[in-house]
């Protein structure tokens, strides 16, 4: 299975194409914005390929060409302002969707937020970021594609345990970035994930025990 990774340069981007680049089960293709980016994943011995988040849908569809699965894990950032959280995680994510349809890819794995399936739980200072995610995981479940929909807790940077929490509403909590990556290569091509949405926090079940329970 070849997997186009969006937002590889992300801290969780990086450590997915990690674990895709490790397994003899998957191929990884980084879906990256730079050229200097691109050098530095193919140094690493992985296929790389330039493109932009707010460019035409055909573009995107060339970017997820001969990939299986898309996986999008790209985010605007916390240092942008809320115009470019709707152009990349709420159109920018759409896009995607669009062009992986387009593509002829099959299953697509969206990174979202905790509750943002739940209006009445967004964080209210973040509130624009919510909407973004809320309305573009809505038109993921409305698509064509196998889908799976992780919603993490807080994102932190350290070590992770390999333990997490699951279900369909969760308090808030915190994950490693790390875990999140871990739990997306578990569901790749875990069928009992298909077409289902969960929250994900830091726990005391080992990630593969806690995919297969959703």
């Amino acid at each position: 299975m070849k997997v186009l990774v969006v937002g590889a340069n992300g801290q969780i981007g990086k450590q997915l194409v990690r674990l895709l680049k490790e397994s003899s089960e998957y191929s990884v293709r980084a879906f990256v914005r730079t050229d200097k980016q691109i050098e530095e994943f193919e140094h690493l011995g992985v296929e790389a390929i330039l493109g932009n988040l707010e460019g035409k849908v055909g573009e995107l569809e060339e970017a997820a060409k001969g990939c299986d699965a898309v996986v999008f894990t790209a985010g605007s950032g916390g240092q942008t302002g809320y115009d470019k959280t709707l152009l990349i995680d709420l159109d920018g994510a759409v896009k995607m969707i669009e062009a992986a349809e387009k593509a002829g890819v099959k299953r697509f794995i969206m990174v979202s937020a905790i509750q943002a399936h739940n209006r009445n739980n967004w964080n209210d200072q973040i509130k624009p970021y919510y909407v973004a995610k809320h309305y573009a995981d809505r038109i993921l479940t409305q698509s064509e594609l196998i889908y799976t929909i992780i919603r993490p807790g807080g994102l932190v940077n350290e070590p992770g345990t390999g333990k997490v929490r699951v279900a369909e509403n969760l308090e808030r909590g915190f994950i490693p970035r790390e875990d999140v990556a871990k739990t997306i290569f578990a569901v790749m091509n875990e069928a009992n994930t298909f077409h289902k949405s969960f929250d994900i926090v830091s726990g005391e079940t080992p990630i593969s025990k806690a995919v297969r329970s959703i």
